[in-house]
């Protein structure tokens, strides 16, 4: 069973990417709808570098395994190997976003894992100069970030229900500039939704705009009423 997954796999990424030196073999494989030039041009139109990442010069390869169904739909996806940060949610959800655009053969196992890497590169950012301690500090950064993160949005959901400290507020907003959520940073979020919403993610926006409302911001009431209840 091992042996025939993992030359599944090998059928798959030589399928994708062409690689050079794999055993010819005649077994079909799933294949995204019009080759690999169209999976490369799908991810790059759709791809949203996440703004944290981008911040902080993080970049890198994510692996992301999937399963298809005999329609080319997938299921069972999620982060095979990644860095713990924004990077591997959004190299997560643009391998959803290609859900029904694979051509998958009459005999093909539905039950075996795929994995597709999707990578993240930062070009004319200066990011070479970024040292290795650097990097490393800018992830541990990411995960205290989101402790204090929950912290905000604990508050804003206290507040809406109409029970909270009102001493506590000063404290938030504080912390809220010291995280940069600010007015900006909720218009970013709000056309980053927008632009989800373009692509047919209604998931992924509804999850932006459901963070701006709780940052305290009525931003994307509109967006939620029309597409997210």
């Amino acid at each position: 069973m091992y042996i025939n997954l993992i030359l599944n796999f090998l059928l798959f990424i030589s399928a994708l990417f062409h690689l050079p030196g794999q055993i010819m073999i005649t077994q079909e494989q799933p294949t995204f709808k019009g080759g690999q030039k169209n999976l490369k041009s799908f991810i790059d139109n759709n791809l949203i570098y996440p703004d944290f990442s981008k911040v902080n010069c993080l970049q890198g390869t994510i692996q992301v395994s999937f399963k298809l169904d005999n329609e080319g739909k997938i299921y069972d996806s999620k982060v095979q190997k990644g860095y713990g940060i924004d990077l591997d949610q959004e190299a997560l959800r643009i391998v959803r976003l290609t859900s029904g655009k694979w051509i998958v053969p009459a005999k093909h196992d539905t039950l075996i894992s795929l994995v597709l890497p999707v990578n993240f590169s930062l070009r004319d950012f200066k990011c070479e100069q970024r040292s290795k301690d650097e990097i490393n500090a800018a992830i541990n950064a990411y995960h205290a970030r989101l402790g204090l993160s929950n912290a905000v949005f604990n508050f804003y959901e206290k507040k809406e229900s109409g029970i909270y400290d009102l001493a506590d507020e000063a404290r938030i907003l504080a912390l809220k500039a010291q995280l940069g959520y600010d007015e900006k940073f909720i218009d970013r979020l709000l056309k980053q939704a927008q632009r989800k919403l373009k692509q047919g993610d209604y998931e992924g926006a509804c999850e932006d705009a459901d963070m701006i409302r709780r940052l305290g911001s009525n931003k994307s009431s509109a967006l939620i009423d029309l597409n997210c209840r």
